[in-house]
């Protein structure tokens, strides 16, 4: 049965509390806060209508009262005008995409709703079939859909002994039992069905018959890939016929050990399914059709084992593949876009005539625009001076840059803006900075110049004092260059003298770039009154691999050198008082470590969910092919690089510490497990050290919640200005 609304602020079923919409923000003395940090409103997921003069897209907006957020659609014209608001609930919308130019589909509340666009309203009908679906997308004709549910993945105590209703016990025969911040009762499966009428169809399991265990069917393999895959993991063909996905088809231990994803081709109408880059080891993902149906594009990397690998992009002739399905080897029909190209692929999407892929890659700190010519020769790049940051409009092989490395931002994922003969005249994409969360924007394609089409935040933004943002390229202890981003208090006077704060990247691999994030947020560090200072140390990836690559099996070598150097390079600076050492994850094992060699440059260190002790994360974390990598093995293992490893583990230096240290974790991250922040805070109280712990129940890797990450501000900046101011 169908049921049609007019959609009005009444929706949802928690009427208890008001619905959370547009925050008012209160700005005192231009002054950033956390509050205001959490209350402004996040841009996402601009989704442009078939026809091409509309932008669908959503904003959330938080509740430090109500300890979450809500989100809600909006809708304007493809140059910004007539933006309007589209729905007013209690429960978020999400996956919002269009079925017609006058007709959407999304979620909320667990439900799929379809509604009709008239005069900027919407009538919404829920949809029936759709109970416990996850995320979807819509075949190109709109006459299926494919989405994803979660299905059991582990034995519970009833199923062994049913008189034992009671029972929390948990039993494991193999790792990978818990992920990220769960324990694997249930994993994500991909389905498909018709989709007609207002009803989903009965639903076929995309990976049906695919198990680790068929006896049990108990170890089934994902799809999407977690604990992050979504999505993007799949594509549907242009005729509807096929759907590619990425999945990694291993479990248990083999799982824990392997990032070996393969893009595999599913007969929507038959179920069968081959492997279409058997034989590529590395992550093979985001698998994307062309609109003529002709091509299939991917993301490989080349190595097993390595999730820092260069990202490089595959073509796949899909002529060739269709007319050899009984194949075994497919690599013959697939050529790499990126042969001499250094840097990461990311976000690919085709262009109307199938002749381009648009993409984005971080260079050197910011992540902007290319686009690649897919039947161009391959050639040498031309390059730039990468110590100054000069770079080159063509990098060879097809590949330009559109948006220019003058310009500050990170640019998501385009949308394409075309005539009717399929030439590109707009990409509509969102871009961010360190100064304000994303809004929407559209590039000019050639030139790379940009409009902003959504001002969320401007209001409040320009009753803000802003921070000042620099780049230096620092020398190496090593004679290389490094890129520093520096940022400085609003009204900041040379003249006087500012506490600092070194931040100590996570991952170890990735990017300080031009993001805007509530967790670790840069602005609101400087808007306290601080210098911070961030290098992009070794292991870093928008410098090229062997930059990248130099800090595995060497956590203690040259990428702590290039901390002490761009701390070292701003005490030079006679308005750079005391500094403190901050960082998450692998940066927290940074300040870990630096504790115990820093040698009085830290006046105080704040680590959250920091590696303390080597050898026994190694047996606590969950994805063991992380650790295999980045440490040379496991602890027993008689190689030099593991040795070196294990035998200078941060703890193994506790005797060195005498900084005053805040420890935070969160309980249910099992990354990083909570007991590595408590040995380190037990370590320090047993030496004496000034130090506190500070622990969140309910958070994992990451800090979340509003209230949490209010709390976890107050405590990170008030035990930086006792030390530091």
């Amino acid at each position: 049965m169908i049921m049609a609304a007019a959609l009005c602020g009444c929706g949802g079923s928690d009427t208890s509390e008001p619905i959370i919409t547009k925050q008012d923000i209160k700005v005192e003395n231009g002054h950033f806060t956390p509050e205001i940090m959490h209350q402004l409103g996040k841009v996402s997921d601009p989704q442009l209508s078939p026809d091409g003069s509309k932008i669908l897209y959503g904003v959330t907006y938080t509740s430090i009262g109500q300890n979450k957020g809500n989100r809600e659609l909006y809708l304007m014209n493809v140059d910004g005008s007539e933006n309007v608001k589209l729905t007013s609930t209690h429960k978020s919308e999400s996956n919002a995409r269009w079925i017609s130019d006058s007709q959407i589909v999304y979620m909320r509340g667990g439900k799929l709703y379809t509604a009709t666009l008239e005069a900027g309203k919407l009538t919404e009908s829920e949809v029936a079939g759709a109970e416990g679906m996850e995320g979807f997308e819509l075949s190109p004709a709109g006459d299926k859909i494919m989405f994803i549910k979660s299905v059991k993945a582990a034995v519970k105590p009833t199923d062994v002994y049913p008189d034992l209703d009671k029972s929390s016990g948990r039993t494991y025969t193999d790792l990978m039992y818990r992920h990220w911040d769960h324990f694997v009762e249930e994993i994500p499966h991909t389905y498909v069905a018709d989709f007609a009428s207002g009803k989903v169809g009965a639903a076929a399991d995309i990976l049906a018959g695919d198990t680790a265990n068929p006896e049990t069917e108990t170890a089934k393999f994902e799809l999407p890939t977690l604990p992050f895959g979504g999505l993007e993991q799949l594509s549907w063909s242009p005729d509807g016929k096929y759907i590619a996905y990425s999945c990694r088809k291993l479990a248990g231990r083999d799982y824990a050990f392997s990032t070996n994803t393969d893009i595999y081709l599913y007969n929507v109408e038959t179920g069968a399914t081959q492997n279409l880059t058997a034989g590529m080891m590395g992550y093979d993902t985001e698998p994307l059709f062309s609109p003529d149906g002709k091509q299939l594009a991917f993301i490989s990397m080349e190595r097993n084992g390595y999730e820092a690998d260069k990202r490089r992009l595959f073509v796949a002739d899909m002529d060739k593949v269709l007319a050899n399905l009984n194949s075994k080897d497919f690599r013959p029909f697939m050529k790499e876009l990126t042969t001499d190209y250094k840097y990461n692929v990311e976000a690919i999407t085709w262009a109307p005539k199938s002749d381009k892929i648009y993409f984005n890659s971080c260079v050197n700190a910011l992540t902007a625009l290319f686009v690649v010519d897919v039947n161009k020769v391959v050639g040498l790049p031309i390059e730039g001076n990468e110590a100054t940051g000069s770079l080159p409009v063509s990098y060879g092989n097809g590949i330009r840059r559109i948006t220019s490395s003058e310009a500050l931002f990170d640019f998501g994922g385009v949308s394409i803006v075309a005539d009717e003969i399929g030439e590109v005249k707009q990409l509509i994409t969102t871009n961010t900075c360190m100064m304000r969360p994303a809004e929407i924007v559209a590039v000019n394609p050639m030139t790379g110049e940009f409009a902003e089409l959504t001002a969320e935040n401007k209001a409040t933004l320009e009753e803000l004092d802003e921070p000042l943002v620099e780049q230096r390229w620092m020398t190496t202890v090593d004679g290389k260059k490094m890129h520093t981003w520096i940022l400085y208090p609003p009204h900041f006077d040379k003249t006087k003298k500012y506490p600092a704060i070194l931040m100590c990247l996570g991952g170890p691999q990735g990017t300080i770039s031009q993001g805007f994030s509530t967790r670790w947020n840069y602005r609101l560090m400087a808007s306290q009154g601080y210098i911070v200072i961030l290098p992009n140390r070794r292991g870093t990836t928008a410098f090229g691999q062997p930059w990248c690559e130099q800090i595995s099996g060497d956590y203690i070598g040259l990428n702590m050198q290039d901390y002490l150097t761009a701390v070292d390079n701003m005490k030079k600076e006679p308005y750079v008082g005391k500094v403190a050492a901050t960082g998450a994850s692998y940066g927290g094992w940074s300040v870990y470590y630096l504790a115990g060699i820093h040698q009085n440059r830290f006046s105080a260190l704040i680590a959250h969910a920091g590696i303390f002790n080597q050898e026994h994360m190694y047996m606590m974390t969950e994805e063991m092919w992380f650790p295999t990598w980045d440490n040379g093995g496991a602890p027993w293992d008689e190689n030099p690089t593991a040795k070196r490893h294990y035998g200078n583990s941060a703890h193994k230096l506790i005797k060195n510490w005498n900084t005053p240290i805040l420890i935070t974790h969160g309980e249910m991250d099992y990354r990083v497990p909570v007991d590595q922040g408590m040995a380190a805070f037990n370590a320090a109280r047993m030496m004496g050290v000034e130090s506190k712990l500070l622990l969140f129940p309910e958070e994992n890797h990451w800090i979340l919640k509003p209230q949490n990450s209010i709390h976890w501000n107050r405590e990170f900046f008030g035990w930086l200005d006792k030390y530091c101011k």
